[in-house]
């Protein structure tokens, strides 16, 4: 989402290549044609890429746009060497794809985790202790050549502008953008870093976690993979659990949130509800409805304080 970190007034950016089964087909005839035969169908595109399904186990995910690409070998390079400390499954590349057949980046094929987005089926309020323990399992300090992200971990004041212009649109359109979520954000701007920097998934929001009967069954789209500040994951507790009571056990549950670094959370979930919200209105209702959701369970936090 939002990589380039500029505010937009379009939706979900075009492709920039035609990516279809076809193609999917030719690349694996011409690079792992052990799997060609199996059967493949479009199951998603994003912000950054396609996803196939191939056969019931493996998937297949291309880049759609050049800035995505260099994500994707973030997940081919790194995935593999966290995946085994991970408290939950995240799809560690079973292959990887090089350029070719007219299609200009790399590629992987993943094997396929079953279950539905968390903006389709919430996790059970008794999954707040499980996503604590993923979180803690993610956040241990990362090797200096971790890769770099402009836009993930970062302190909120390098994304203020940008946050802050789509607040603007989104107070003459929606009525979100309340008072508590004008507050919680000022809050967190003023909030001190005071955390080591760590490995971060820096995507998770609800279509990036995966949910089996209430259960959260895996964690996936590691594109944004960084090290920075842990704020920008523990957002996610706002961003997944509607039940307030379910969110207090996953900040309790985590332990090492000072309060600053839940301000700091508060944050990023609202540049997340925003940035879903504003471009979601534009050509994706689902997207729109997870920022709205985003927003007022961080406004209701806001005005439970009081």
């Amino acid at each position: 989402m939002e990589l380039e970190g500029k505010p937009s007034s379009i939706g979900t950016p075009i492709s920039e290549v035609e990516i279809d089964a076809a193609l999917v087909y030719r690349l694996l005839e011409n690079q792992h044609a052990d799997l060609k035969h199996l059967p493949i169908h479009l199951v998603d595109s994003g912000w950054d890429n396609a996803m196939f399904r191939l056969g019931d186990e493996l998937s297949v995910r291309l880049p759609r746009r050049k800035i995505a690409a260099s994500l994707l070998e973030n997940e081919q390079t790194w995935l593999p060497i966290l995946a085994d400390r991970l408290f939950l499954p995240v799809p560690t590349p079973y292959r990887v794809g090089k350029p070719a057949q007219g299609y200009p980046w790399p590629w992987s094929v993943l094997p396929w985790l079953p279950g539905v987005t968390a903006d389709l089926e919430e996790p059970h309020a008794n999954q707040a202790k499980c996503f604590a323990s993923f979180l803690r399992s993610l956040h241990v300090p990362a090797p200096f050549n971790a890769p770099s992200n402009a836009f993930r971990g970062v302190p909120l004041q390098q994304r203020a502008a940008s946050v802050e212009e789509r607040m603007q649109r989104l107070k003459a359109k929606t009525n979100p953008i309340d008072r508590e979520i004008e507050n919680a954000w000022n809050v967190a701007l003023n909030a001190p870093v005071d955390v080591e920097a760590t490995w971060l998934h820096g995507d998770l929001h609800p279509r990036n976690v995966l949910v089996v009967n209430g259960a959260i069954a895996g964690i996936i789209d590691w594109g944004d993979m960084t090290s920075g500040d842990i704020a920008t994951d523990i957002a996610a507790i706002w961003m997944l659990f509607g039940d307030r009571n379910a969110r207090q056990r996953a900040i309790v549950e985590y332990t090492n949130a000072s309060e600053a670094t839940l301000q700091r959370a508060k944050g990023w979930a609202i540049l997340f509800g925003v940035v879903f919200l504003d471009t979601g209105l534009i050509d994706n209702p689902r997207n729109a409805l997870i920022g709205e959701k985003i927003l007022r369970r961080v406004s209701e936090s806001g005005r439970l304080l009081k």
